[in-house]
């Protein structure tokens, strides 16, 4: 499970379906649906946020936006929450740690997105982070 401090908007095709999987994923345990990755190191930001269920919401919604600006159809409906949330706090290191992580990806997988982003040094993040400086998260598997 993977969810990204990363903008979706750097994902490719691969990578924004299997986000939104993933954090409909993380919607089910967070809401007590599914015994499984109760305890999967990303759902740490998640669980901590006053609102768990509001925030993963807000993720999923701005996957679900950003598949729509590229016309695919992901299923709106699922999101239990849709609505904005308060923002997470994310560290610097831990964005560029996954930044580096998803361009590995992208060299492999979608070579064109690759040469297309490979020079940015600063990603922006996800629009449910807020970037402040720290460290690459203890939870990260490295």
């Amino acid at each position: 499970m993977r969810l990204w401090t990363v903008h979706p908007q750097y994902l490719d095709a691969k990578g924004l379906t299997a986000a939104w999987r993933e954090a409909l994923l993380a919607q089910k345990v967070l809401s007590g649906a599914t015994a499984g990755y109760r305890f999967h190191p990303q759902l740490i930001r998640f669980r901590s946020h006053p609102q768990p269920l509001q925030a993963v919401g807000a993720f999923l919604a701005s996957l679900a936006d950003e598949a729509e600006h590229r016309d695919y159809r992901f299923d709106k409906t699922k999101i239990l929450y849709p609505n904005i949330a308060e923002e997470i706090e994310e560290t610097e290191e831990q964005l560029i740690f996954e930044w580096a992580h998803l361009l590995q990806k992208l060299q492999k997988r979608a070579p064109i997105l690759h040469r297309r982003h490979y020079e940015i040094i600063k990603p922006e993040s996800h629009p449910l982070f807020r970037i402040v400086p720290g460290e690459i998260r203890k939870w990260e598997k490295r």
